[in-house]
């Protein structure tokens, strides 16, 4: 079983940035894929960013291309996702998630933990 456990969410104005962090209770953190996915109320939760095991690949939703990046620190067993020129639109909770399954996944259902999410408000 893997937990995992965000921070660094919070309240920022149009255009500032926020660095989320995510640590994973495992001592095989290299084994997973990792990824960041957001949820607004009365929507499904959608995907934002993914790193391979390596943290050599990474990939990116469109809307948040050039503006987020996902990074990882196996030895800390850590993955991050620094976001910058935030937007309204990027107000969700935030949630960290971690896949079994080789290569980088798009779905909700091929992530098999998740973390209980970090609220990112964007005011404008």
């Amino acid at each position: 079983q893997v937990q995992l456990v965000e921070s660094g969410g919070g309240l920022v104005e149009v255009g500032g940035s926020l660095r989320l962090s995510c640590a994973a209770s495992t001592r095989t953190f290299s084994m997973y894929g990792m990824g960041w996915f957001r949820q607004v109320p009365g929507k499904e939760r959608e995907f934002v960013a993914a790193i391979s095991r390596s943290g050599v690949v990474t990939y990116y939703a469109d809307s948040v291309k050039g503006r987020f990046t996902i990074s990882r620190d196996n030895a800390a067993n850590t993955v991050y996702l620094q976001m910058n020129s935030l937007k309204p639109e990027d107000t969700a909770v935030y949630y960290c998630a971690g896949s079994a399954l080789l290569g980088l996944r798009l779905s909700v259902k091929d992530w098999n933990y998740w973390g209980q999410g970090t609220q990112v408000t964007v005011s404008s």
